[in-house]
């Protein structure tokens, strides 16, 4: 009979708790997936302005995003995890879901240990993304930049804008660009001098590509145009008709720019750099940023009815934007070298490991000394 209703437990246990790790992702998702959408949004208009710009084509802003999405996602799972706890624990706290379950002899022990057994899987997805996965996006990233730095002018046209090439000191527009980017419609091209003296203007009715089969040079050939050379605020100006005009285009720089964010783990593992150094500890770190917000986010979580359902929210908040930030200046500390490797970022993640701990165990510890102590001295004073 004592086998079975044990069996029984342990059943009712087990439903308890998916019911409490499913509220947790549930929540952990949403906060996630809004959060993503900002952050995201925030990079991609920066992008979108490269790409206005003329530094960058706007074809590959989705593939650059693409390869961004797992740097993002190694930063925003642990927020949104930590977030989901709050949110999900003080809903059920508030609506005294928590009060029936300790009633029925589940522990805060028990709810802390299956609290963090449902983290682990936050934190392997979080220590692949920052060990492996994000490396490897970002190298995507510096490779599609460094052949966007190769990139001519032509190649980086967009139809219907005014783009300021820096290579030359010219801006370019067109009304209309063929899907091969080989012929173009409407041209107005405005060229400064080398020292910022002079303007040239040519307008054309059509432009098209030619590459030198023998030098590999590429040239616009203009047809049906004019040219306007002079300066601005005299009427000096040369103006010539043509039927067709050649202009050199010029490419970009052939050099390429090695991102630090784009070494692999291995990599940085048997570099003797600090910078690089410090890198290898924050990828390293990120992943142990889960249980240790598991652990607050739990004690965090618990809220008086009588105090409204975010009211628990701001404190907590303001504890992992310092941790965050704690983490962050030992990063620095460790690349400029002020702060030996042996100590690294570890500190940050004990500081509040030891936070969580005493959270949750120290103030039951000072009850039970208080009660301890009020039995000793009762007597006495009776």
């Amino acid at each position: 009979m004592g086998a079975v209703t044990g069996s029984a437990r342990e059943t009712v246990l087990t439903i308890i708790f998916r019911y409490l790790i499913r509220q947790i992702m549930i929540s952990m998702i949403a906060v996630s997936t809004i959060l993503l959408m900002v952050f995201m949004s925030g990079r991609f208009l920066k992008y979108l302005g490269n790409a206005a710009e003329g530094e960058i084509s706007a074809g590959v802003l989705f593939s650059v995003m693409a390869y961004r999405f797992p740097g993002f996602l190694e930063l925003i799972l642990p927020l949104g995890l930590f977030i989901g706890i709050l949110l999900a624990y003080g809903r059920m706290y508030l609506e005294s879901e928590m009060t029936v379950l300790l009633a029925c002899g589940v522990s805060e022990g028990d709810i802390l240990r299956q609290t963090l057994i449902g983290s682990l899987p936050v934190m392997l997805v979080v220590a692949a993304m920052s060990l492996y996965v994000s490396p490897w996006g970002m190298k995507q990233v510096e490779e599609i930049f460094n052949e966007q730095r190769k990139a001519t002018e032509f190649e980086l046209l967009a139809p219907g804008r005014f783009q300021d090439f820096t290579s030359g000191g010219r801006v370019t527009y067109t009304e209309g660009l063929s899907d091969d980017k080989r012929e173009l419609q409407g041209v107005f091209i405005a060229e400064f001098g080398k020292n910022g003296e002079g303007l040239t203007i040519i307008t054309a009715e059509t432009g098209t590509q030619l590459i030198d089969a023998q030098t590999g040079s590429r040239f616009l050939i203009l047809k049906d145009g004019g040219r306007y050379a002079g300066n601005a605020g005299q009427l000096d100006y040369n103006t010539t008709e043509f039927e067709a005009y050649g202009l050199k285009i010029v490419s970009g720089k052939s050099g390429t720019k090695e991102l630090e964010e784009g070494l692999s783990t291995g990599q940085l593992m048997k570099s003797d750099d600090p910078r690089q150094r410090a890198l290898l500890h924050w990828r390293f770190s990120l992943p142990f940023i889960v249980p240790v917000v598991t652990l607050l986010a739990v004690r965090l979580s618990r809220v008086n009815p009588r105090q409204g359902r975010f009211f628990h929210l701001l404190p907590a908040m303001l504890v992992y934007i310092t941790y965050l930030g704690l983490l962050i200046v030992a990063r620095d500390a460790l690349a400029d070298g002020t702060v030996p490797e042996w100590i690294g970022m570890f500190w940050v993640h004990g500081l509040f490991l030891a936070l969580g701990l005493w959270l949750q165990f120290g103030p039951a510890w000072l009850r039970r000394r208080r009660l301890q102590r009020a039995e000793l001295t009762g007597p006495t004073h009776a």
